[in-house]
């Protein structure tokens, strides 16, 4: 072997063997940080225990224990570092912040925002409107700074106070801190947070810092149901054309592996946002709703365990944004991040007409006009006016079909029969054509009022305007009208009856009375089932669905149909005339009529059914 062989051999040997001392050096380092990462817990937890005994054996023999007397697990040391052990002890204080909006209450255990109440809105009933009240919500940090900690377990120091900020302060044995800082400003229902390690040294190979977030939401409307089915959980992937959702009314939870820039524990009308500006890399989301019967009267549970990344050092800065108020689509839109997509305004297309026709209508009618009533009355409408062109060719043939009724008779009584159906149908086809009745030009612009339907059953429960709003007998627009309450739960009902659900049902079914009776359906199975579904069941469960929804919902509905009896009535009055539609019948009758796809595809049919019908005969 040459002299350059060796000496490569020596320098991969060199290579190796530093390469291993390096890299178990570097396993005893994390080792060690693990360990006393565990070691730190165990022994915090092991205190906690020991406290807790000695104080619940001094509860249970008090005469025992001499007045001056303190528990030994009270005066051992859980944290390392002195400063930490000593800001365990302490005596909370409560701050106040405040707006023309908004009281922001703080504690000093935690640092943490300990309530929020609104102040240009109450409760159903007229209480104090809380986001959440003190003992209701918990920020805590966990962290690791040369043991573990949580900053709940421990009491803040007042660093400094304004009128519109606050500073409190975790000091740290060796002149560092941890700094929580927040501020508000004036006509906002915003908190900048600014979360601070201040000369802490944090190890090279923590990456991370876990904030968790529990909320109680308290029930601030007049029905638990529709409140939980609008009150939910959101969170948003920066980039996306709106957040996720989870909730509605039912218990949920979601592990979130990839960043997300904010989340929402929205109830039915108001909200707590938290933003991270950095974003949160990953985290836990769930909401548990309260019964109905919960003795403190709270809606649902809302917890959200975020982790965000960090750079190590020894001054690092985590900035949070809160949002604490209403779900108004422009407040929120205005502060930009999507906000106001957590407002359940449809899909895209029923969205699209929410967002640009019947909210800039609302907010324009309602800055010349206070009663609400009257707002949903001229909404309603301008509504009918727009869709008009659309439902006038319904309109229309229905009123055609009803000049028809005493052919149509004519038809049911000459193919009776059920081998005839298929001759019955092209009758009747044919006597539509002979008077210009289009069936399916009457259907068809009909269906495209649905998403104006469905936009407004969209609108209602979820608009904050119409919150408290009272109408006649209904003391809340945006909550269902009970002018009987039953004390119990009836299936289906409810517990109370709704006057505008009520009248509306009686309405449709009066309609529907109205335009089927002027439609023969003679033996035919199919047309006296679509006659019962249109007259009984439509009505019926029409009143189920909005009984204990808005009733602001039901009354736009019942105000539709009402229009729509008057439009039946003038169309049919003044619009079309039976004599001229009979007429044009008797004119055409005799003369070829031109034959559609359709028609010929239908005689095809019947000339086979026939054909059918003979080879059973000969057998």
């Amino acid at each position: 072997m040459d002299k350059n062989s060796i000496i490569g051999f020596i320098l991969m040997a060199a290579v190796l063997f530093g390469f291993t001392f390096i890299q178990n050096r570097k396993a005893k380092e994390q080792y060690a940080i693990q360990q006393a990462y565990q070691d730190s817990i165990a022994r915090v937890e092991a205190a906690r225990a020991a406290e807790m005994a000695a104080v619940e054996q001094e509860a249970a023999a008090p005469e025992q224990a001499p007045a001056a007397a303190v528990p030994a697990a009270r005066q051992e040391r859980i944290y390392k570092d002195a400063g930490l052990d000593a800001a365990r002890k302490g005596e909370e204080q409560i701050l106040t912040l405040e707006n023309d909006l908004f009281e922001v209450k703080f504690t000093t255990k935690g640092a943490q925002i300990a309530s929020v109440r609104l102040k240009d809105f109450t409760n159903y009933g007229g209480s104090d409107l809380y986001i959440f009240k003190e003992g209701q919500n918990k920020f805590e940090l966990s962290a690791y700074v040369g043991e573990q900690i949580k900053t709940s377990d421990f009491i803040f120091q007042l660093a400094e106070k304004t009128d519109t900020s606050v500073v409190m302060r975790l000091p740290f044995e060796n002149g560092g801190y941890i700094e929580q800082s927040y501020s508000i400003k004036p006509g906002a229902y915003t908190v900048d947070n600014m979360l601070s390690f201040v000369g802490v040294q944090i190890p090279r190979n923590v990456g991370s810092v876990d904030i968790d977030f529990s909320t109680m939401i308290p029930r601030m409307e007049k029905g638990y149901k529709n409140e939980s089915q609008y009150s939910k959980v959101n969170y948003y992937f920066d980039g996306e054309k709106k957040p996720a959702e989870m909730g509605r009314g039912r218990n949920q939870s979601k592990k979130i592996a990839s960043k997300l820039e904010w989340f929402a524990f929205q109830q039915q009308f108001f909200s707590m946002i938290v933003r991270a500006p950095g974003e949160f890399s990953s985290g836990d989301i769930s909401v548990a709703y309260q019964g109905e019967d919960d003795p403190d009267h709270n809606l649902m549970a809302c917890e959200a365990a975020m982790r965000v990344d960090i750079l190590p050092g020894r001054d690092i800065t985590i900035p949070l944004e809160y949002y604490f108020g209403p779900n108004h689509f422009k407040t929120l839109k205005d502060m930009g991040h999507k906000y106001e997509k957590i407002i359940p305004l449809g899909g895209w297309l029923v969205g699209w007409f929410t967002r640009y026709f019947i909210i800039p209508m609302f907010d324009w009618l309602h800055r010349s006009i206070a009663n609400f009533g009257l707002i949903i009355l001229i909404m309603t409408l301008v509504i009918k006016l727009v869709t008009l062109p659309l439902t006038y060719k319904s309109f229309a043939s229905s009123a055609k079909m009803a000049a028809l009724k005493p052919y149509i008779e004519e038809i049911n009584k000459k193919y009776a029969g059920e081998s005839d159906q298929m001759k019955k149908q092209q009758a009747t086809m044919d006597l539509y054509k002979r008077a210009g009745v289009n069936t399916l030009g009457g259907c068809l612009p009909t269906l495209l009022t649905f998403p104006v339907l469905w936009a407004m059953f969209r609108f209602f429960p979820a608009s904050i305007e119409l919150r408290q709003q009272s109408f006649l007998w209904a003391e809340d627009l945006s909550a269902y009208d009970s002018i009987v309450d039953f004390g119990t739960r009836v299936p289906l009902i409810g517990d109370h009856l709704s006057l505008f659900a009520l009248l509306m049902a009686v309405v449709m079914w009066g309609y529907s009375k109205m335009t089927m009776s002027q439609q023969s359906a003679g033996n035919d199975p199919s047309a006296k089932s679509m006659q019962f579904m249109s007259v009984w069941m439509m009505p019926i469960m029409m009143f189920f669905i909005c009984n204990s929804l808005s009733s602001g919902l039901s009354y736009y509905y019942l105000l539709s149909q009402l229009i729509a009896i008057i439009e039946t009535f003038v169309i049919r009055k003044w619009v079309v005339n039976p004599d001229a539609v009979r007429a044009k019948v008797e004119a055409s009758k005799g003369k070829p009529l031109p034959k559609s796809k359709w028609q010929q595809r239908l005689e095809e049919a019947q000339k086979l059914q026939e054909q059918q019908m003979k080879n059973r005969n000969r057998r």
